[in-house]
């Protein structure tokens, strides 16, 4: 029955992709002239994949506690990463942000090119000029006043530990004077357990931190930074555990 059902699932969310497609690639050539933040492209393909978690049958995601009096602009998001049901999850969200993703994914068609007609950002994980390239396109985007999401730990963890935080988040919030924002994702990794196909029914829920200010430090600061993010992480993940490992 599973497997039927995880059929059904990736089919649903195909189509969802499809559809989604189809009513974001007109969007975003009418408003392409006054919206260069590709917000209404960006917020159309988030709520794709809102719509798509909503109709799974295994997924009950949603937000746990306040949300910030403001929305987020010149900031570095970053968040622990169990799977890849996770940006379902944080697009649930209400405010757009662009993401950084691995390169192989903007060649899925469909999704690759909603996620190119959102501004999202592609890297190659290894290549120096694809990380720099990258970072050029995160710092254009928070000029404009648009937030980035960064996972830091570069991929899902196979386990409850987090796995060591890269230093390419903190260096960039440092170097361009933004804030970071923790968030924290619980629940998913039964979603869609790495290196399975198969979807299992899941409880996720994601909590926003308090925002880090990076005014007055440097580059010497990084660790110290990256320590203060994921302080904020472990202890949203721990308040959210309790309510998602039933």
């Amino acid at each position: 029955m599973n497997a039927l059902l995880s059929i059904w699932t990736w089919l649903e969310i195909a189509l969802m992709s499809l559809v989604g497609f189809f009513v974001q690639l007109p969007l975003a050539v009418l408003t392409w002239p006054f919206d260069r933040r590709k917000v209404v492209a960006g917020r159309c393909f988030r709520l794709i994949g809102v719509i798509a978690a909503k109709l799974t049958p295994f997924w009950r995601f949603g937000v746990q506690g306040p949300l910030p009096e403001r929305f987020p602009s010149r900031t570095v998001v970053v968040s622990n990463h169990e799977s890849s049901a996770d940006p379902f999850l944080i697009s649930h969200l209400p405010w757009e942000m662009k993401w950084l993703g691995k390169a192989s994914l903007f060649k899925i068609p469909v999704v690759g090119w909603s996620m190119w007609l959102a501004g999202d950002i592609p890297v190659t994980r290894g290549d120096g000029d694809s990380a720099r390239g990258a970072m050029a396109r995160c710092v254009s985007w928070l000029g404009k006043g648009m937030p980035v999401m960064i996972f830091p730990e570069g991929t899902r963890s196979k386990t409850d530990e987090l796995l060591p935080f890269k230093d390419g988040a903190f260096r960039l919030a440092i170097e361009t004077g933004a804030d970071v924002l923790p968030l924290a994702v619980s629940g998913t990794r039964r979603a869609l357990p790495k290196h399975s196909w198969r979807f299992a029914h899941s409880r996720g829920l994601v909590m926003v931190g308090t925002p880090i200010s990076t005014k007055g430090m440097t580059l010497a600061d990084v660790e110290r930074l990256k320590a203060m993010a994921r302080e904020q992480i472990l202890a949203l993940r721990a308040s959210l555990l309790p309510l998602t490992a039933a």
